[in-house]
């Protein structure tokens, strides 16, 4: 069974996606906005890791190393000014992305192993990764024109 190598995949994006949202939240602390919500998705991130604990035991768990090397790979540290806003948004949304996938696909294992209980946490976590989806889609839009237009 493969399941376990997406588990793990999974698992490990949204611990890197927490420290992610962390980082750019404390990268960008003059926008208030962006710190706030970047903190409360990060929990968002810890807390859907901590809810596939159970089945990562229970399916035991690959560990591919993707996930660091997509989080090295965008982030070297967090960017300056508004150009800088928008791109670390944007790798944000690329991190999310993976996870969004990964809920689905592991969606559709779960049908397949008639697993009710990972099929409710998917259900749950990939709602509230769509809605992160949505977000960092509206910021990044909100932010877009004063950093590819009006800036120097």
């Amino acid at each position: 069974m493969h399941l376990a190598h997406y588990l793990g995949l999974l698992h490990r994006s949204q611990n890197e996606l927490a420290k992610a949202f962390r980082e750019v939240g404390r990268g960008h602390l003059d926008e208030p906005d962006v710190h706030h919500l970047c903190e409360r998705l990060a929990g968002q991130c810890d807390e859907h890791a901590r809810k596939l604990a159970p089945f990562v035991r229970r399916y035991s768990e690959e560990a591919p190393k993707e996930p660091e090397r997509l989080h090295a790979t965008l982030f070297s540290g967090t960017r300056t000014g508004g150009l800088g806003l928008l791109r670390d948004l944007h790798d944000l949304y690329l991190m999310a992305a993976e996870c969004d996938i990964s809920w689905t696909l592991i969606g559709q294992a779960a049908q397949g192993a008639r697993d009710e209980d990972l099929l409710g946490v998917v259900g749950v976590c990939e709602g509230e990764t769509a809605t992160q989806l949505l977000w960092l889609r509206t910021r990044m839009k909100q932010a877009a024109p004063q950093a590819l237009v009006v800036a120097s």
